[in-house]
């Protein structure tokens, strides 16, 4: 006789993302108002749990992010700041009234759990500091907020003094916090000391009320975080690509496929992030350090570019065999892909695994297919990055296989940047561009100013494309990064455009010269056949 299966019920698991406000702290990172709003609807299509978007009242950026919630989903708007001031009430601290006032549903408190913090860079003492999370805490509540309190410097308290490390955090939540979030704040705490911890705290305070904040300066914040979670804590914090202050803070990229992915986590606990949501990793990975201008990490952990890459030899021979020979877990489970290095066979799979993501009908036994691939090989050497430029590789696979129409030629441009004085007397730059093209016999010639000599150009070539021109009426440009692949007085320029179209569709081009406007024309040029393509224009 069998007995059947008894299902378990999972435990939720939360996942809290601070790249908005401790991700701004990055060394040359500075979110502007628009990037913010983007990157919280990313967070929240993705299915972060809370978003925090930084710290009301401290910055007229983020005081005007918190002027109105973003469309989030399910995931909760939470603004962060500190708890009352020493010497001050609820009722009369400033930065406590921004945060009330924000238009956010939860509030994350931040107030020292270190006895030597309070004492050294607070200057208070001991009661004052609980007096103050309690206060703030109750303050928030009574206001209909959910409320946090991060534990700075927790696990170095703790270890200093355990006893007031405790007392801050009961006191937050018997004053009515959801979560207790203990932080690793100098980030040097190892992962047995943060299981030994919490193991200790959650005696006090239950696990679903606690969170963990780590911090990256050994290497081990996701590490720290995972420990938490098998101590009992069930809220964890971090950033997209583990971006933060000093070394950054745990990455959410490589805790969200761990919890999904991994046996221990995955039989035992839920999360927001579906596996549907899960397989655009990849690419919100990538939207972010696009929007930054940061060159993507390579090797990081599932969403590296090298992540499921192997060489020839004896790992590339079996992972044509069976690709689980070399990988821990499925690389399209992230929205990674396998790649296969060096080999004339690996590099023909590699094009047609692109071409058949891409939609693009093909022949295996065609010929061409061996020229796409060193086409391929001698572009990446010059600098093209065809990973980051969907749109410019589905060009040139067409191309190479004889699918793409000469809907117009560019017979002629020309750009020029004046700097004069103004009707006001004022010191103005003036960039002007001249474009003449050829359409299908026709000699069309349109002339254009722009905020910059690549605005104008591009406002010049969509001006007038004769008979093409009604295709291409909802195309806008919506992002311009450019990179420099090398140093000195030969520098080579890359140039990404993202742009889309009137059904809100994105796609990325590429142009790689010298020249920074030879190399922006063609990445314009490319997102406009694009669209001409897309759209099923008339040759």
């Amino acid at each position: 006789m069998s007995i059947a299966a008894v299902p378990t019920t999972k435990e939720r698991l939360y996942l809290f993302d601070t790249t908005l406000r401790d991700g701004a702290q990055t060394n040359g990172v500075d979110f502007t108002l628009h990037d913010k709003q983007l990157i919280a609807e990313m967070l929240g299509e993705l299915g972060i749990d809370y978003v925090e978007g930084g710290y009301p009242g401290a910055n007229p950026t983020d005081t005007e992010f918190f002027a109105a919630k973003p469309k989030l989903g399910h995931a909760r708007f939470t603004a962060f700041g500190m708890t009352r001031r020493p010497g001050r009430s609820a009722s009369n601290d400033p930065g406590l009234a921004a945060l009330l006032q924000a238009k956010a549903d939860a509030i994350c408190f931040v107030a020292k759990s270190s006895a030597y913090q309070v004492r050294v860079a607070l200057e208070t003492t001991n009661a004052e500091n609980l007096a103050s999370i309690r206060d703030s805490v109750k303050a928030a509540k009574e206001a209909g907020r959910e409320v946090m309190l991060d534990c700075e410097h927790f696990f170095d308290g703790y270890k200093e003094n355990p006893e007031f490390a405790l007392a801050c955090a009961k006191a937050a939540y018997d004053s009515g916090a959801r979560w207790v979030v203990l932080c690793d704040t100098n980030g040097g705490t190892m992962p047995h000391e943060v299981e030994s911890i919490v193991t200790e705290v959650t005696k006090h305070i239950p696990g679903d009320h606690l969170g963990i904040h780590a911090h990256n300066d050994t290497e081990q914040a996701v590490a720290n975080s995972l420990a938490a979670v098998r101590a009992g804590a069930r809220q964890i914090q971090g950033t997209l690509n583990g971006i933060g202050e000093r070394c950054g803070n745990a990455n959410l990229c490589s805790l969200i496929p761990t919890l999904r992915l991994k046996a221990e986590f995955a039989d035992s606990f839920e999360i927001g992030v579906s596996e549907d949501r899960m397989a655009t990793l990849m690419k919100v990975s990538r939207t972010l350090d696009d929007m930054l201008n940061r060159a993507p990490n390579r090797h990081a952990p599932y969403v590296g570019e090298s992540a499921f890459v192997t060489k020839t030899g004896i790992h590339a021979s079996a992972v044509l065999k069976d690709p689980q020979t070399y990988e821990h877990v499925a690389p399209e489970a992230v929205g990674n892909h396998r790649r296969v290095l060096v080999s004339d066979q690996a590099g023909r799979s590699n094009v047609i695994a692109e071409l058949d993501r891409a939609g693009i009908a093909y022949d295996k036994n065609d010929p061409k297919l061996a020229r796409l691939v060193e086409e391929l090989k001698e572009r990446e050497a010059a600098g093209y990055a065809y990973e980051s430029a969907n749109a410019s590789f589905d060009l040139l696979a067409r191309r190479t296989l004889g699918k793409v129409p000469e809907y117009f030629r560019v017979e002629q441009f020309d750009v020029n940047v004046e700097q004069r004085y103004n009707a006001n007397g004022q010191r103005v730059t003036v960039a002007m561009a001249v474009v003449k093209v050829d359409v299908d016999g026709e000699k069309l010639i349109s002339a254009a100013e722009g905020n910059g000599p690549v605005n104008a150009l591009d406002v010049a070539l969509r001006k007038d494309l004769g008979k093409y021109q009604k295709y291409i009426e909802g195309l806008k440009l919506i992002d311009y990064r450019v990179r420099i692949l090398n140093g000195g007085t030969e520098a080579v320029t890359r140039v990404l455009i993202e742009s889309a179209d009137e059904e809100g569709e994105r796609w990325t081009t590429i142009g790689v010269s010298p020249n920074i406007i030879d190399a922006s024309f063609q990445a314009l040029m490319d997102s406009v056949i694009y669209k001409l393509v897309k759209s099923g224009a008339p040759a």
